[in-house]
């Protein structure tokens, strides 16, 4: 018999000679991070990567101040303090971990954890029944986004460069214009209809009509699909002169800084730490509003945001100060169709699962100041050019909605007599 006559058919007995390794083994491949940063150096630089992680102290100091149950003031100062570098390491993880992810699921995980810290606020807030401080936390975030750091972002810019230049950002603008005429058109019904006008209550927010829960959860449900879309449509058309005629060419490559693992290990710590930390932060927000003449309108609409964003904040403004306007839209505009589009409808929904009667129905007052925000903003970056100017018209109006929000003027009194006495 000849060799071909002996010889198997298949080769190793039908067997592949690039099997794929055990399951334990390749877990141990992917928590050792071959050829990435070790885990040592991954959380040296995650802890100690920034001086705002010294605000990391206001963690377990929240932790005590509950746990001992401390003055109602301490624990929302201390847990509003510890949101601060924790939104910042919930960013930092986010993308680090995107540097090992492909474009997809880099742009998916991103829009995912963007807002993070507002979603779990939110969620905090929406499971212990404060459907207003759900609103106003969210309608504060934008407006803190689209006026206060952009704000702060063409000022601090105009004043290192004479003009800030950037491609007109139609696409943002008009997905903004539509998130808000969602947010108007409930008002409207519940302000002009016989059915949308029957209170059962004093507060419509805390029991709305039918009419007015079906209106917001059906918005809900198309915005939600409106963003996945937008998802879609820049995964997939890249080459769109819609929505990214405004996108450079150019690219700047990222270093990893920590292992893919680490990464997940501390996205993962983080967000639960944020979870609880945001629990003490709304558990306290009544007592605090009543013992300290704190207006929850100022709570949810101005503290929460800028702590939740103060990391956005400063990265927004240092990116105008280096005369890149593109990254500064992004970040400011793009993290408020986020919340619009994403973040608000999701809460709708996540209190429809949960039995809260949280609506798109934000007060008259609430919906006009976040219509004649937009509307300025749109004018602001509908031409490309930004100066000093541009950004001490937003943050004028910033002060005016705070000072409509029942500023605290005992506070503002404290702080001046604390600076002319010593």
């Amino acid at each position: 018999m000849t060799s071909l006559e002996t010889s198997p058919l298949l080769k190793n007995g039908g067997y592949s000679a690039h099997r794929y390794p055990p399951l334990t083994r390749r877990i141990v491949d992917f928590m050792r991070g071959e050829d990435e940063p070790s885990w040592a150096e991954s959380f040296n630089f995650f802890i100690f990567g920034t001086w705002l992680n010294i605000l990391l102290v206001f963690i377990p100091l929240s932790f005590i101040s509950h746990v001992m149950d401390w003055d109602a003031g301490l624990i929302f100062l201390f847990s509003l303090m510890a949101i601060v570098p924790l939104a910042k390491l919930l960013g930092e993880a986010t993308d680090q971990l995107s540097n090992e992810l492909g474009e997809n699921m880099s742009g998916l995980l991103n829009a995912s954890f963007g807002n993070a810290v507002e979603v779990i606020i939110g969620i905090a807030a929406l499971l212990n029944g404060q459907l207003r401080i759900v609103q106003m936390s969210m309608l504060g975030s934008i407006l803190s986004n689209l006026l206060l750091v952009l704000g702060c972002s063409f000022l601090a810019g105009g004043l290192y460069h004479e003009e800030g230049i950037f491609n007109s950002a139609g696409a943002q603008a008009c997905l903004m214009t539509l998130s808000c005429i969602t947010f108007v058109i409930p008002a409207a019904y519940a302000s002009t209809t016989n059915a949308g006008m029957q209170k059962h209550c004093s507060d419509t927010s805390e029991c709305p009509t039918a009419g007015l829960l079906s209106i917001s959860r059906k918005t809900a449900m198309l915005l939600l699909g409106v963003y996945c879309a937008y998802l879609w449509f820049q995964a997939c058309s890249t080459k769109s002169s819609f929505f990214f005629r405004e996108e450079t060419t150019e690219t700047e490559e990222t270093v990893p800084r920590m292992g893919t693992a680490a990464a997940s290990v501390a996205l993962l710590s983080v967000t639960v730490v944020t979870a609880v930390c945001a629990e003490y932060l709304v558990a306290s927000i009544e007592e605090t509003a009543v013992r300290y003449s704190i207006s929850n309108a100022f709570i949810g609409v101005i503290l929460l945001p800028i702590a939740g964003n103060a990391a956005d904040h400063v990265t927004a403004i240092w990116m105008a100060m280096k005369n890149k306007y593109e990254l500064t839209i992004t970040i400011c505009v793009g993290s408020s169709i986020q919340i619009a589009c994403f973040v608000v409808p999701l809460l709708v929904i996540v209190g429809w699962i949960v039995d809260q009667p949280l609506t798109l129905h934000f007060h008259n007052f609430e919906t006009i100041i976040l219509f004649v925000s937009v509307f300025l903003v749109n004018l602001l970056i509908m031409g490309g050019r930004s100066n000093y100017m541009a950004g001490l018209m937003s943050i004028t109006l910033y002060m005016v909605i705070a000072i409509a929000c029942e500023l605290p003027i005992e506070l503002f009194n404290y702080i001046l007599i604390t600076f002319q006495f010593g």
